[in-house]
């Protein structure tokens, strides 16, 4: 068979399973497995559990339960509330200051989290009621909110990125720097957008300081967030100052994450501590499960000349390469409408790397533009788990309201993409800078 034609087979069947409800990871053993069996013979199963573990081999895999476990100790404890009681207080004089405090919020929480749907109900339990009682739209309120919640997998740091460093064999302290400023620039456009969006609908009076504290309240609540922000320097500055390896790095900011909430938080009851490792261990194992399958999705497509023939193909077309990203982004954009950004990164980006870098960009400024291609699909259906979330938490606010409020910071996201396109040292330039050249 044509490997073209065998590639737009492979395409259906993964489709189809995936689309069944099957867990990710289930259903990409399934279609490498099979399409092996079929071609290569039942001769080369015994060499797939190899396949499958040597992707889990690496010690950078180590990185991902030890973040996942930072996040849940934070997800599990009030940081969320009193990390925005700190903002509000300091920022109540600045004009927007309470939908500046939210988003302000969800960019550091998610950081500290590095989960969407942990920072949105986190952030979102205070922030919503607030900003409603205060006076902002419930679009705004809501939308802010599920928005503000998929900054954690672009600023560092990042699961997602971890994942795309070790499917396309990429640096991740690079790949953490270079998702530090776009996310930054993606928290100015919310910022920007949800201030406007507040004065255009004739609300403008709700964005001025309506609620004053005293220089106590200010100081009072700081000694309960500040170890979570010193975690959060000491792990960038261990990343990035050439201390620790990433997972070096991931298992001590654990840690220190598990002695402040039993100290602040007094989590040290054996059914707090419990519930937080279920946790860890739960998204863990799923992450690494798709992880190893991906793996042996990724040697069925290789060994079948798929990866191959693509890539050929898509070369020897010969548009602009413009064009051609326009392309890569759509199908990223569709991709994330459906599956998991973990599932889409470890899917495509083997696939498309190659041809990225034999078009002349970037790997680590196209790793930002799949993340935030990888967000949008956070706040859109069918899937928009962030949506579905903030409905949780405020069930009071149709399903329609939040989509409303969150189709602009959809716009933002695209915003970001464009400028992204013209301006790409905004992604490369601090990689550069602070690790030299490649």
């Amino acid at each position: 068979m044509d490997p073209l034609t065998l590639a737009a087979l492979v395409g259906i069947v993964t489709t189809l399973i995936l689309f069944s409800g099957i867990p990710v990871g289930i259903g990409l053993l399934m279609v490498g497995v099979g399409f092996i069996w079929i071609f290569d013979g039942a001769s080369a199963l015994p060499l797939l559990p190899e396949i499958l573990f040597s992707k889990l081999e690496s010690f950078e895999v180590l990185a991902i339960p030890m973040f996942i476990l930072m996040g849940a100790v934070v997800a599990s404890s009030r940081a969320g509330g009193d990390l925005y009681s700190v903002l509000d207080r300091w920022l109540t004089r600045v004009p927007g200051g309470l939908v500046i405090s939210n988003l302000g919020a969800c960019a550091i929480f998610s950081a500290l989290s590095g989960s969407s749907p942990a920072t949105c109900a986190a952030i979102g339990k205070m922030g919503i009621p607030a900003m409603r009682e205060r006076g902002f739209p419930s679009s705004v309120a809501a939308g802010s909110i599920a928005a503000g919640g998929t900054l954690g997998i672009l600023i560092p740091p990042s699961v997602t990125m971890i994942v795309y460093g070790i499917s396309t064999d990429t640096s991740i302290g690079r790949l953490f720097l270079a998702g530090l400023l776009p996310g930054l620039m993606l928290t100015i456009l919310f910022m920007a957008w949800s201030l406007y969006s507040t004065w255009r609908q004739g609300n403008a009076s709700v964005a001025l300081a309506s609620v004053t504290y005293s220089w106590k309240e200010k100081f009072e609540i700081l000694p309960r967030v500040l170890p979570f922000i010193v975690i959060i320097c000491a792990v960038l500055f261990a990343l990035y100052g050439g201390v620790a390896t990433p997972s070096e790095t991931a298992g001590v900011g654990a840690l220190f994450c598990l002695i402040v909430a039993m100290i602040i938080y007094r989590m040290w009851q054996p059914s707090k501590l419990w519930h937080i490792m279920r946790d860890t261990t739960k998204e863990s194992v799923m992450i690494l499960l798709i992880i190893g399958a991906a793996g042996l999705f990724s040697y069925m497509l290789s060994s079948l000349f798929i990866t191959q023939s693509i890539a050929q193909w898509i070369t020897a077309l010969e548009v602009n390469r413009w064009v051609l990203m326009g392309f890569i982004n759509l199908f990223l954009l569709i991709s994330g409408f459906f599956l998991p950004p973990v599932a889409v990164i470890l899917m495509s980006a083997p696939i498309l790397l190659p041809v990225i870098v034999n078009a002349g960009f970037d790997p680590y400024w196209f790793a930002v533009i799949l993340t935030i291609n990888m967000e949008i699909g956070l706040i859109t259906p069918p899937v928009g788990l962030n949506l579905y979330v903030i409905n949780g938490i405020a069930p009071d606010i149709r399903l329609q309201t939040i989509l409303k409020g969150a189709m602009p910071y959809v716009l933002c996201m695209v915003v970001a993409i464009i400028i992204l396109c013209f301006f790409p040292e905004i992604a490369t330039w601090l990689p550069e800078t602070v690790i030299g050249g490649r």
